[in-house]
């Protein structure tokens, strides 16, 4: 990373491209096979349309069009029906759930630089193997999808003990607004996919997703290290920036359990889980129904215009980077506290959509202005990475993975319950009168959830952070106490 006794990149900086990069892999590999699915069995017009696996892949696969180019004859497709694909979509969901909350806490206790690097290494490997078991059986599919979806699920949670360790305090929105790269890596990898399927086959999809993330994971492991402190080739300077501007100074210990009566008891915890919830619930159904409403009220296909399939995804990532460095900005420089930049970024990024969806109530039976407010209402969206996003290493940096994976585990069911409510009032009734039902709900959702975090959210570090060692005494445990207090404290006396 250097030369002529310069750095060409700080580790920060590689830090940073390199979570990009992941994310934009770890969504990627989530979403291949919803879309490679639409070549590869004869039957998946029959899935029901109250699936989110079947949206999912209609979102993704930019329709009809990579069926007709996939050049596979119908009689070398599978024969997977509608149940069969079914379960091969959602299966990737049971193990995604699990691993959320014990991903969270495994990034806290052994470092979040472990944590998501094997588990893009091992996604990456069971990626490459996936047409093996379409060949084998279905029922290989479905188990190779739920371990997959283990492994991606332990991913998320384990970016924010990483970034407790790695980036100060005021560059923390900056920093996890990298995790939105994953709406890049949607919007690149349905071109790219549907390309693979048209000039070489379905196949190419999982090689290719797969090569690229396992070389990611190899370069990870050679260049991400768990803390400044065990970087071979950090700088002085870059070391003592970051250790000044964390605390870190002196050899302080983690805590060894978690105060889960304090975590569940803390109203800042929860707006942050309520208000994930609504947001995820919210994006779900649009990006998954989207397709369905225009098709079937508007007798638009938005699948057929890449432009507008990719935008939402290019919106929302291109926000959250602007808000991100907004946020920081004003945080730094003192014009807004924490709490503050929390709650106003939160409710321009999730009340807003909520009265957008008001307005779609009454506007959407016009193909122009549900777009637009559809891609308007993602675009804002993107801002949650300066508002309740992080917010977890604001309240309590030593569980920030824990209640991010807690957050995340609830917001999982998101796709379902979206797909479920959208199926019941829909089934056999396309009508805009039961879709103004689905956007009077998201518009409650998305302010009840926002409103929820107005209230109770909170950018200030919580006393449970730091909890005594069971048996010790709270002058003993003094160590526990934040790292930049524990200095000021040693200068004071």
């Amino acid at each position: 990373m250097t030369t002529g006794g310069k750095d060409w990149l700080s580790c920060r900086q590689v830090l940073n491209i390199m979570v990009i990069f992941g994310f934009m892999l770890n969504y990627a590999l989530r979403v291949n096979f919803t879309i490679a699915i639409v070549v590869m069995c004869k039957t998946l017009k029959s899935v029901t349309n109250g699936d989110l696996g079947n949206a999912t892949a209609e979102a993704f696969s930019g329709g009809s069009n990579i069926t007709d180019q996939g050049g596979i004859p119908e009689e070398d497709k599978f024969e997977w029906d509608a149940y069969q694909q079914n379960l091969m979509l959602g299966s990737f969901f049971w193990g995604y759930v699990l691993t959320e909350l014990p991903g969270g806490r495994l990034a806290e206790v052994v470092g979040g630089r472990r944590v998501f690097g094997y588990s893009m290494l091992f996604a990456s490997v069971l990626t490459l193997i996936i047409p093996l078991a379409a060949y084998t059986h279905y029922i290989a599919v479905v188990i190779l999808r739920a371990v997959l979806g283990f492994f991606l699920g332990a991913s998320w949670p384990a970016i924010h003990p990483l970034t407790a360790v790695w980036i100060p305090p005021m560059d923390r929105s900056k920093f996890i607004s990298n995790m939105m790269a994953s709406s890049l890596g949607a919007a690149i990898t349905m071109p790219i996919c549907g390309f693979l399927i048209a000039t070489v086959g379905w196949q190419s999809v999982f090689y290719f997703t797969g090569g690229i993330s396992l070389l990611w994971s190899i370069i990870w492991f050679l260049v991400v290290f768990e803390t400044p402190a065990t970087h071979p080739r950090i700088s002085a300077e870059e070391r003592n920036e970051i250790e000044s501007a964390i605390g870190a100074v002196g050899k302080t210990k983690k805590p060894t359990y978690v105060p889960w009566k304090s975590l569940f008891t803390s109203a800042p915890v929860w707006a942050i889980i309520l208000t994930h919830g609504a947001s995820v619930f919210g994006f779900f159904t649009v990006v998954n129904q989207l397709p369905t409403y225009m098709k079937y009220i508007l007798g638009f296909n938005i699948k057929e215009n890449g432009l507008l399939s990719s935008l939402p995804y290019f919106g929302k990532y291109a926000m959250a980077v602007m808000s991100s460095h907004l946020a920081d900005y004003l945080r730094k420089s003192g014009t807004l506290s924490t709490t503050a930049t929390r709650k106003i970024f939160t409710a321009f990024a999730v009340m807003t959509p909520g009265f957008l969806m008001i307005i779609q109530v009454y506007k959407g039976m016009n193909a122009q202005w549900a777009v637009s407010i559809f891609t308007l209402a993602l675009f804002l969206n993107g801002a949650v990475t300066a508002g309740y996003l992080g917010n977890g290493l604001d309240i309590a940096p030593n569980f920030s993975g824990t209640i991010f994976g807690m957050a995340n585990t609830l917001s999982s069911f998101g796709g379902f319950v979206s797909a479920y409510m959208v199926g019941v009032l829909t089934n056999e009734n396309q009508t805009y009168g039961q879709w103004q039902i689905v956007f009077w709900i998201l518009a409650v959702v998305y302010i009840v959830g926002s409103s929820a975090y107005v209230l109770m959210g909170s950018g200030e570090l919580q006393p449970w952070n730091n909890p005594p060692e069971r048996g010790v005494t709270n002058l003993e445990a003094e160590e526990g106490v934040p790292l930049n207090q524990q200095a000021q404290n040693n200068k004071i006396s």
